[in-house]
């Protein structure tokens, strides 16, 4: 239950930034940004921290190489689906939700991942003494 908690919780901030829908951060700064400018600066602002909290966390775990061999695997897993004829790719705004579930995956599963690791392996990261 928990990396579906984390992936939901990765795929609401990317879905809160942009989605294809007109209920996005992006499109409501665009759109009312001037008006309600301080409200526009707060959001921004707890979008980023948990966009750094996702990033720090995914980047710490499995790196910019597993970020990219983790996009990879749900981009072949994509395209295994499209050559069965189970998803159809020509509708943009499905695109993006898709492009929106990927990112995801790849957040929730860095988030994730040392968990999976300190019960396969039995053995607890520690962070940097430096720090």
């Amino acid at each position: 239950m928990g990396f579906v908690l984390r992936w939901i919780f990765a795929f609401l901030l990317l879905a809160a930034t942009y989605n294809p829908t007109r209920y996005n951060y992006g499109r409501w700064v665009s759109d009312y940004g001037q008006d309600n400018l301080s409200i526009a600066v707060l959001a921004g602002l707890v979008l980023l921290v948990g966009y750094i909290i996702y990033l720090r966390a995914t980047l710490r775990s499995i790196g910019a190489f597993g970020m990219f061999l983790v996009l990879a695997l749900v981009a072949a897993m994509l395209w295994v689906a499209y050559d069965f004829g189970l998803i159809d790719l020509e509708d943009p705004k499905f695109n993006t939700w898709l492009a929106l579930i990927a990112m995801a995956t790849v957040l929730g599963i860095g988030l994730s991942w040392s968990h999976v690791r300190r019960r396969l392996s039995g053995q607890a990261d520690m962070d940097d003494v430096d720090e």
